[in-house]
C-alpha cells in the first residue's frame, strides 16, 4: 500500500508527458507484444488510474448488482429456484471480492473503495439503479444483464493487466451458469400461462432501455475508451460491445416472441450493424449522477452493511481484543 495523503486524487496523477519515455515506450512494447503487466512492473501513472477506476467500478457492480435480485430470495417461486436464485447471488458477492483484490494490488486499500462507494465518489453500473418489481424481472436481470456482462468481461479476459485477467476468466466461468439459469427462467415464462408472458414481457419493456446504456456512452464521446483500448485493459469498445449483445441476443429474444421495445431496431443489410434508437443518455447522466429511482437506496444498503460489520472487521484486525456484537 501507497503511505501518505490520499494518491488517488486526480491530482496527484501524472501526466504522460511526464512519464520515463524509455520505460514509457518498453510499457507499450510489451503490451503490443501481448505480454500481461502485473503489480510489481512499472507502469504509467494513468494506467494504474485507469485500472483501479474500472475494477474498482466492476467491484462495486457486482456487490450493488446482487441487491435487486436479492430481494427476490425468499419471493422465488418454488423452493429450487429460491436456491439458485440465492447461489447466484452468493456468486456475484464473490466476484466482487475477487476484484476488490485485484484493485488492491494497485495500491488502492479495499476500506477506502468501500468510502468512495457509500459518499458517492466512485461510480458503478447504471442499471443497478432500477427496481426489480416482479419475479420477471428478476429473471430478465439474470438473462440479459449477465449477458452483457459476459460480452464485457470475455473481452477483458484477454487484456493487459495480470490480475484483473485471471479475477475475470474466475467470473466468466461462474456467469456462464448464470446465464443459462436466467435463460431457463426466462423460458418457462415466455411459453407459460398469458399472464407468465404478458409478465416477461413488461419487465422487457423496463429493462431494454437500461440495457442499452449498459455498455456506455457511444465510442465518439466516451471520455476513456481510447487509453483504454490503447493499453488494451479494455479489448473491445463500447458500441462493439452492444453490437455483439445485439448480435447474440436479439435473435433469442425474438425465438421466444418476446418484442424488443424499439421499432427502429434492425440489421442494416450492407454494413451487418444493428441500428436502434439513440438511448437517453440525459438520463444516463442523470442516474450516474445519482438521482435514479434506487441510487439512494442502494447506496444506504451498503451503508448500513459496512457500518453493522465494523466490528467484524476490527475483531478480526485485533483478535486480542474482547468484542460483543451489536446484537447482543
Amino acid at each position: 500500500m501507497y503511505g501518505g495523503g490520499n494518491i488517488f486524487e486526480a491530482s496527484r496523477f501524472d501526466n504522460l508527458a511526464q512519464e520515463d519515455p524509455e520505460k514509457l515506450a518498453e510499457f507499450e512494447a510489451r503490451i503490443a507484444r501481448g505480454e500481461k503487466i502485473e503489480p510489481s512492473d512499472w507502469m504509467p501513472a494513468l494506467y494504474r488510474k485507469q485500472l483501479i477506476r474500472m475494477i474498482e467500478q466492476h467491484a462495486h457492480s457486482e456487490i450493488i448488482g446482487a441487491l435487486p435480485e436479492g430481494t427476490w430470495i425468499t419471493r422465488a417461486p418454488g423452493f429450487q429456484r429460491k436456491m439458485a436464485l440465492m447461489a447466484k447471488v452468493q456468486d456475484e458477492v464473490g466476484h466482487a471480492q475477487l476484484l476488490y483484490s485485484a484493485a488492491e494490488t494497485l495500491g488502492k486499500p479495499r476500506e477506502q473503495m468501500m468510502q468512495d462507494l457509500i459518499n458517492g465518489r466512485s461510480k458503478y453500473s447504471n442499471i443497478f439503479n432500477y427496481p426489480a418489481f416482479t419475479w420477471a424481472d428478476s429473471t430478465i436481470i439474470s438473462w440479459l444483464v449477465d449477458a452483457g456482462a459476459i460480452v464485457n468481461q470475455l473481452a477483458n479476459s484477454k487484456g493487459s493487466y495480470g490480475p484483473y485477467c485471471r479475477a475475470l476468466e474466475r467470473i466468466c466461468a461462474e456467469e456462464s451458469f448464470h446465464l443459462k439459469y436466467g435463460h431457463h427462467a426466462v423460458i418457462h415464462l415466455a411459453t407459460g400461462t398469458k399472464i407468465q408472458r404478458e409478465m416477461v414481457q413488461e419487465a422487457l419493456n423496463r429493462w431494454w432501455p437500461p440495457m442499452m446504456h449498459f455498455f456506455g456512452p457511444p465510442d465518439k464521446v466516451s471520455v476513456h475508451t481510447e487509453v483504454l483500448t490503447k493499453w488494451k485493459v479494455k479489448m473491445a469498445t463500447n458500441d462493439e460491445c452492444r453490437q455483439q449483445f445485439l448480435d447474440m441476443y436479439v435473435p433469442k429474444i425474438w425465438e421466444l416472441e418476446l418484442t424488443i421495445p424499439d421499432s427502429n431496431l434492425k440489421k442494416n443489410s450492407q454494413t451487418r450493424q444493428w441500428e436502434y434508437s439513440e438511448p437517453d443518455w440525459e438520463e444516463f447522466k442523470r442516474v450516474i449522477n445519482g438521482d435514479g429511482p434506487c441510487n439512494k437506496e442502494r447506496l444506504a444498503v451498503r451503508r448500513t452493511a459496512e457500518e453493522r460489520g465494523r466490528w467484524v472487521r476490527e475483531a478480526l484486525l485485533t483478535p486480542e481484543a474482547k468484542y460483543v456484537t451489536p446484537l447482543a
